[in-house]
């Protein structure tokens, strides 16, 4: 499986931004698509992630002001930013779980939230 994530950059803060992430490949099931940070000196995180039956789930730093959802036919999934703040700034990872429990990380793309 190969992830290709995409939409990171540098906004102000109360801007949005909005990441996209592709699964590719062939011979996989997804079971949960998602998206982790990890800001400098700091561990990586959950921001959400999302399962093929549609539950969500948030990290209560993100709540209200993200949303992920998922276009199961592409195997893509997306995290609308909305409201971001400089504490947001870090590499998001796009993660895909499948069915079988392996698990794929992307590549990481940056995102910058100026004050």
């Amino acid at each position: 499986v190969q992830l290709q994530a995409s939409g990171g950059g540098l906004v102000q803060a109360g801007g949005s931004l909005r990441l996209s992430c592709a699964a590719s490949g062939s011979g996989f099931s997804i079971n949960r698509m998602g998206w982790y940070r990890q800001a400098p000196g700091k561990q990586r995180e959950l921001v959400a992630t999302t399962t093929t039956g549609g539950s969500t789930n948030y990290a209560d730093s993100v709540k209200g002001r993200f949303t992920i959802s998922r276009d199961s036919a592409k195997n893509t999934v997306y995290l609308q930013m909305n409201s971001l703040k400089p504490e947001d700034t870090a590499v998001y990872y796009c993660h895909v779980r499948t069915v079988v429990f392996t698990n794929y990380w992307g590549q990481g793309t940056q995102v910058t939230v100026s004050s």
